[in-house]
């Protein structure tokens, strides 16, 4: 399987205040694969009555956030003024473009008793021509993305285009993004139609070519590798990908082909020049140096 990855990456660990992530992107070794500059594994997180996620209002500019999640509920408010729920196999796609401020709870219905909380946060950075477009949302049912079963394999692609079928989710370059669940003793092949792909192990059980995966691994794939992978119990893998948008510059919760933009994005947010979200009162303060983790939302 050597010859078929460029990197196998393991997840730094995120206390995110009451509940951890696992992070992947960005790392050390990989930055960005395709579109895709951050790479979250939320979870899962059990929450008691009382008590739930919080993330308070913070900007962002120049990409996409993408919230899909397995278990439990989120509320999105962003500074547009949109007001939405999300619940397992649904998609929020938020465009930041020229700036855009949001905060993401636990729901108060699902506050008021027992909640948990799963699922994967990425982000992904607009090409360069459309890094200042007008922040935009949009939600998704999980009735209106592509699925499919094929020999004990579930598919369902969250964005993009794979095996001849495209997904409703707006993207901004060419992307694959799924997520495939697989019945003990399946299997599938990845074929090589972008240039750069990876595969997350969101469970164990997994091989690639016939060679365990560890669950909580990155597997970046080299060009042009076609891959077969398979499971020996259920199991449950997340593929990213696409085509590469051009170096990026991060800094906190801030992405942009310009350093220059980013020090700009900074002055903006701590002199409260970002949009308001409505009915909220907090935010989160521009941090003093740069930060050792962002926001995960």
């Amino acid at each position: 399987m050597v010859d078929l990855l460029t990197h196998l990456i393991e997840p730094h660990i995120q206390d995110l205040g009451g509940f951890e992530a696992r992070r992947l992107l960005p790392s050390a070794a990989v930055t960005m694969v395709g579109s895709f500059i951050f790479f979250d594994h939320l979870g899962p997180a059990e929450f008691p009555p009382g008590q739930g996620v919080d993330v308070r209002p913070h900007p962002h500019i120049n990409l996409a956030t993408v919230t899909y999640l397995f278990e439990g509920a989120l509320m999105h408010r962003d500074s547009l003024g949109t007001v939405q729920e999300i619940r397992p196999g649904e998609v929020n796609w938020m465009t930041a473009g020229r700036g855009i401020a949001h905060s993401e709870r636990t729901p108060d219905n699902d506050r008021n008793r027992e909640a948990t909380l799963h699922g994967i946060q990425t982000w992904v950075a607009l090409p360069a021509e459309a890094e200042e477009t007008e922040p935009s949302f949009e939600h998704y049912p999980a009735s209106d993305l592509p699925k499919w079963e094929a020999d004990g394999v579930e598919f369902t692609l969250i964005a993009g285009t794979a095996y001849n079928r495209t997904s409703p989710v707006q993207t901004f370059s060419p992307t694959i993004y799924l997520d495939v669940q697989l019945a003990p003793g399946s299997k599938f092949t990845l074929p090589s139609d972008y240039s750069e792909r990876a595969i997350y192990t969101v469970t164990p059980g997994l091989q690639i070519e016939g060679t365990e995966i560890e669950q909580h691994r990155l597997v970046v794939l080299k060009a042009g590798a076609v891959v077969s992978i398979s499971a020996d119990r259920t199991a449950r893998c997340m593929v990213i990908g696409g085509e590469p948008v051009g170096d990026r510059t991060k800094w906190w919760n801030f992405v942009s082909s310009r350093p220059e933009r980013i020090d700009r994005a900074k002055q903006d947010w701590q002199q409260g020049r970002f949009e308001p979200v409505p009915g909220e009162t907090e935010f989160i303060p521009l941090p003093a140096e740069p930060p050792h983790q962002e926001q995960p939302l």
